[in-house]
Parts: structure tokens; C-alpha cells; sequence
């Protein structure tokens, strides 16, 4: 399989390029960094792009099986969130390939009693105020993407706390925050690509979005 990664140097974005490349899978891995580009794991499965993914072309984009968007924003640019999802889904309207999926945030799953949305657990934290623009846009980009029903995409969601670290036994979910035995809520960047690529390998979600978290 031939997977075009966006964001290929950031957290989650390295975890699924190693793990593509260790399945044996070609990537294509986009940064905005050359020198970030060249920390990446050497591999003659392994090409890298210095651009920026908003001017990737429709047949760029269909030289590949899968473009996972897994960018990351300053809280100021937020809105790209938003922006990079609606550019690639106008661009493949209607096309049968490549497959989208999104890394989403955690704000737009359900938690507590009454299942409210998490991101409004954030927001009621002052504390949060520098970033929360983040899970703001996150949750109006998984908002649009459920009214896309010509386009092969899927969402996948972290828990509370997303964070580096190796992959562990997977925990899957729908649309509600999962917790571990010990009522944790995390989501490390390893057990992440674990998710990512059997979703790849084995579709199990299609037009939807689905919640992963360390057991």
C-alpha cells in the first residue's frame, strides 16, 4: 500500500510512518521541514516531500492508496484543522481513491452522565485558554466531515491525553471518551499507528469516526 502521511514529523504522524514503513508499506511523508524530513527512519520504502499539504495536487493525491492527515497547528492557526480537511475532500469528491483519514482530537467525544462533548470539559478550565482553539476546530472538522457522503473517509479520535510513547493493547470506542481499568484516558502515540494501519489493512469504518485509547 502506497500511503501519503501529512504532518509526517509530528507526534502521531512519525509513530505512523515507522509503523507503515516497518509493515512493509511505501510512504510518502509531507512536512513543512526538510530538516525535520531527515530525522525520519532511513528506508527505500520512504519518500519525503517538503511542502506544504495545502498545495498538494489532485494527482499527487491519487498517486497514493491513503492520505492520512495528521497535521498539527498553533492554537492561533487552529482553523487549518478545518480548512486542510475541506480542501482535500473538495478535491476528491467523487473519486474513488485514495481513502482520507483524519487524526481527530478527543473534544468531539461524549463523556459523563448526561454525555456532553469533552470539549466542554476543556473549555470550563482557564487553564486551558492557549489551546483550546485546537479541540474547537477539531470537533467543527469532524462536524463537517459527517456531512461528506462521497468521499472514503474515516476519523480516528485519542483519548484525553495524547501522548508519545509505544504501543500498547488497543482499546476501541465510538463516540464516547474512553478510560482504562484504572480510569485513565490516554491515548500514547505508538498505540495510535497500531490503530491507523490495521484500519488501513483491514477497513472496518467507512464515512465515520471512531475513539482508540490505551487498555
Amino acid at each position: 500500500m502506497k500511503i501519503m502521511i501529512i504532518g509526517a514529523t509530528g507526534m502521531a504522524g512519525s509513530a505512523i510512518t515507522k509503523l507503515a514503513l516497518d509493515r512493509g508499506h511505501t510512504v510518502v511523508a509531507i512536512g513543512r521541514s526538510e530538516t525535520k524530513l531527515a530525522t525520519l527512519p532511513a528506508n527505500p520504502n520512504l519518500q519525503t516531500k517538503a511542502q506544504d499539504a495545502f498545495d498538494l495536487t489532485l494527482s499527487e493525491l491519487q498517486a497514493v492508496d491513503v492520505v492520512v492527515d495528521a497535521m498539527a497547528t498553533s492554537p492561533d492557526k487552529a482553523y487549518r484543522h478545518v480548512d486542510l480537511a475541506t480542501k482535500l475532500i473538495a478535491q476528491l469528491r467523487e473519486q474513488q481513491r485514495p481513502r482520507l483519514v483524519f487524526i481527530l482530537g478527543a473534544g468531539s467525544l461524549t463523556t459523563g452522565d448526561d454525555q456532553h462533548l469533552f470539549v466542554h470539559d476543556i473549555e470550563s478550565n482557564p487553564a486551558n485558554a492557549a489551546f483550546v482553539a485546537i479541540p474547537q476546530n477539531q470537533l467543527a472538522e469532524l462536524t463537517f466531515l459527517r456531512t461528506v457522503t462521497n468521499v472514503d473517509w474515516v476519523g480516528i479520535s485519542p483519548a484525553a491525553t495524547f501522548t508519545t510513547g509505544p504501543a500498547t493493547p488497543v482499546q476501541y470506542g465510538q463516540d464516547t471518551l474512553l478510560t482504562n481499568a484504572d480510569g485513565e484516558s490516554v491515548t500514547n502515540s505508538g498505540t495510535m499507528a497500531v490503530a491507523v494501519l490495521d484500519e488501513l489493512e483491514a477497513p472496518q469504518h467507512h464515512q465515520e469516526r471512531f475513539t482508540v485509547a490505551n487498555q
